[in-house]
């Protein structure tokens, strides 16, 4: 993982080297922002109605029913923001160059594997 930053360059131009030149890491997810916010909002409200579920004594199936739609939902919300990681950040900085691909292929890893975790 690269530290540099703005200071360390200013202060010490000799660091300013390739690596300095990678995009910093940022979303890139700007061409489905507005999907994402709408699945998420749509996530916040169902897990302010299982609350009032709970509040209200439901029944538990009709609980976990909404929960395993929150979790459904919370995935697929992920993988929009995964599909958008490689695209824009892997294939971009595969197509200017600003990495190894090992380098590449090791953010990519790590991504999916932190997705998987949280959502298996």
């Amino acid at each position: 993982m690269d530290t540099t930053n703005v200071t360390d360059i200013v202060t010490n131009p000799a660091r300013e080297d390739a690596e300095t030149e990678r995009p910093s890491p940022s979303s890139s997810y700007a061409a489905d922002r507005a999907k994402i916010l709408t699945r998420l909002r749509r996530l916040e409200g169902q897990v302010r109605g299982v609350a009032r579920m709970v509040e209200e004594d439901q029944y538990c199936v009709d609980i976990l029913t909404q929960l395993s739609a929150i979790i459904s939902g919370a995935r697929a919300a992920g993988l929009l923001v995964l599909e958008d990681h490689i695209r824009e950040c892997v294939l971009g900085t595969c197509r200017h160059g600003h990495a190894d691909r090992e380098e590449i292929l090791d953010e990519l890893t790590e991504a999916i594997e932190r997705f998987t975790r949280s959502s298996g």
